[in-house]
């Protein structure tokens, strides 16, 4: 259970973005951001306080049709019926066919525009995957609206599809109790990106209330109610009412909390700051002891960093010697060259599927 000297324990999340798509028109480099603002701050001991274990991330080509497929289905089954899940999509989708047949789907980064229907997550297999996880509290955010052009797909039988993501498709996907699904504007709107802004306007707001922006209870918690609330008011003033968030529930009894509201850095003592930073370097090593047994010098991997085996104090296990060696790494030393980002994107080329190492670089590259 959360508690405010403590973390979300019972918050997990997935969050995918993609903007370089290889097939389908490219979107602003913002969308990454929006991905990354999102896991640092859902994962911030001085905001969300998430687990990073707990969180999954697919940027660009990590978000393939498969790796959403995986998580997902990895989401549902890490996830108790107690705990708060949230998913985060920021990318294209799709608007297919008309009228009572009408559906949509998400747009992975390999979809293929020979093989559309097939290499995209339709409408329906999305509200499967949502239909498994077992927590009652999920909370779902699309922002599928960027362009408004409309793109013919061979698979579609000469048709064309919009892109973009339907008001009826969100209603029907948040059909089930405890489920919510936010999209950063309507339909028939785009999701508007300042010039020179980080983040996508949506996410701007969304962002603000978790860092400790919004209107709360004052308990300790950001609840759904008040998120939405604070973003759709700020946003639909930003955009002089051209963008409108939507929320759409169809079993909803409890404002649930999505996450902790501490607020920023400063309602954390110092000390829990500087446990909360040690945390991060104890799993850095528990994964390269898990992957390096051996220690800094197996596979060379220390070396091939950019660090100087000859400035580490080797001796005893694999395992004393990666605890010393990241030692001396935090307090700057082990070669001219080697950086804990350096470290785990050398780890990344030897075992480029391993999340807990990808969502370590994005913490430590923040």
């Amino acid at each position: 259970m959360h508690n405010k000297e403590g973390d979300f324990s019972e918050g997990h999340a997935l969050i995918i973005s993609v903007a370089n798509y290889s097939q389908v028109n490219r979107l602003p480099a913002t969308v990454l951001n929006d991905g990354r603002d999102m896991y640092s701050t859902l994962t911030s001991p001085a905001h969300c306080g998430y687990k990073t274990s707990n969180v999954a991330t697919l940027l660009d080509s990590d978000a393939t049709l498969v790796a959403m497929r995986r998580e997902l289905n990895a989401l549902a089954d890490r996830a108790k019926p107690n705990d708060t899940v949230t998913i985060f999509f920021s990318g294209h989708g799709a608007r297919l066919d008309e009228g009572a047949e009408a559906s949509s789907a998400l747009i992975p980064f390999d979809c293929s525009m020979d093989n559309f229907i097939e290499s995209v997550m339709s409408e329906q297999e999305f509200s499967l995957a949502l239909k498994n996880i077992q927590a009652r509290r999920v909370v779902v955010f699309i922002d599928a609206c960027h362009s408004g052009a409309s793109v013919s797909f061979k698979g579609l039988n000469n048709s064309s599809a919009n892109l973009g993501y339907s008001e009826k498709s969100l209603s029907r996907l948040a059909e089930g109790s405890g489920r919510v699904l936010i999209a950063s504007s309507r339909a028939s709107e785009y999701s508007l990106v300042f010039k020179g802004a980080r983040n996508s306007l949506f996410t701007e707001h969304l962002l603000s209330v978790l860092r400790g922006g919004g209107r709360t209870h004052g308990d300790g918690v950001i609840r759904v109610f008040e998120m939405f609330n604070h973003v759709s008011e700020q946003v639909r003033l930003a955009a002089s009412d051209e963008q409108h968030p939507i929320f759409k529930a169809s079993d909803l009894e409890d404002n649930f909390p999505i996450a902790l509201d501490r607020g920023g850095v400063n309602k954390l003592t110092d000390t829990v700051i500087q446990n909360e930073k040690l945390d991060i370097w104890r799993e850095l090593g528990e994964v390269f002891c898990e992957l390096y047994p051996a220690g800094p010098q197996d596979e060379d991997i220390w070396l091939r960093s950019g660090g100087d085996t000859s400035r580490l104090r080797l001796s005893g296990s694999g395992r004393a010697n990666w605890l010393s060696a990241l030692r001396i790494l935090r307090q700057g030393g082990g070669g001219k060259n080697i950086t804990k980002v350096s470290l785990i994107n050398e780890a990344l080329n030897d075992f480029p599927h391993h999340q807990q190492l990808k969502n370590l670089k994005l913490i430590f590259s923040a």
